[in-house]
């Protein structure tokens, strides 16, 4: 029974570790492609991906679940159309460090929009994961960071995670994963796609490197978009976001088989992040929060 208690947590890990390589691709897919472009091509090959493999998915849709799942693409257009708009102009490493301030933002919104209050356990888990994510981005970066434009994106794509992951939570138990999945990849992919004549975005060139990274990049997403919706409606969403927190260090050990390295610090907040996961799962504080 162990397993399958934790089979929903397993599968957060896995996506999470997909996830992590994602950025390294879209920093090479931006190189030849503007980012709402490449944003739209990504999804539009997901959402696509999803509906061949889910035929007869539009049984038993109810307007409270195509809503929901409009809602929560729209909150991942803006989170990925700003985290991609930043991404041209800072480094990867500082986008996913700004990008990963949606580890303390979820519990904050959960606490403010829905009253419910994460165990003490929970919290303890997320302060470690945010020491984590500093340690793994470097005191003396974090230090020194300036809020420029592309950072304030970041900052605010990572607000927009945080309300697509807490609506995923809120949403999540009310229909097929699948169908979900799709509504929320096609809302992301046209609504990606509409907003370029309005930011003057041109269409790019195609080439050898920008199909393969998007057709790469939307089949990771259209399996990190179904099991997220699996998952999320049996984790709940701080569980959730600190299993999401160990996004960079995965990215980070992708980049190290690529010949980057951790320091000494980097490799410190990485256990942290990491072992938050587990020490939220400790039963010490009041019964029934999340």
């Amino acid at each position: 029974m162990a397993p399958r208690r934790f089979l929903p947590e397993l599968v957060l890990v896995g996506i999470t570790i997909l996830w992590g390589g994602t950025f390294l691709i879209t920093k090479i897919g931006l190189g030849d492609s503007g980012p709402l472009f490449f944003v739209g091509v990504r999804f539009a090959v997901a959402a696509l991906l999803v509906a061949v493999l889910s035929p007869g998915i539009w049984r038993g849709l109810s307007v409270s679940e195509l809503f929901g799942s409009v809602l929560i693409g729209s909150t991942m257009i803006a989170g990925y159309a700003l985290q991609t708009t930043g991404l041209q102009s800072i480094p990867s490493s500082t986008s996913a460090f700004l990008t990963a301030l949606y580890v303390p933002f979820v519990p904050l919104l959960q606490l403010l929009l829905f009253r419910r209050v994460p165990r003490t356990m929970v919290w303890v888990g997320i302060a470690m994961a945010f020491g984590g994510l500093i340690l793994l981005a470097g005191p003396a970066t974090v230090a020194t960071l300036t809020l420029g434009h592309g950072e304030l994106l970041s900052v605010r794509s990572a607000l927009a995670f945080s309300f697509q992951i807490l609506l995923i939570g809120r949403f999540a138990r009310r229909g097929n994963p699948r169908r979900a999945a799709f509504i929320q990849l096609a809302t992301l992919a046209l609504g990606s796609f509409a907003l370029m004549p309005a930011t003057g975005e041109q269409l790019p060139v195609f080439t050898p490197t920008l199909l393969a990274c998007g057709v790469g990049l939307g089949i990771a997403s259209a399996v990190i978009q179904v099991a997220m919706n699996w998952g999320q409606a049996r984790v709940s969403p701080a569980r959730a976001t600190l299993i999401y927190a160990a996004e960079p260090v995965y990215a980070g050990l992708i980049g190290w088989t690529a010949g980057e390295r951790f320091t000494d610090l980097g490799l410190i907040g990485a256990g942290l992040i990491v072992s938050s996961v587990v020490v939220s799962e400790l039963r010490i504080g009041r019964k029934g929060a999340a």
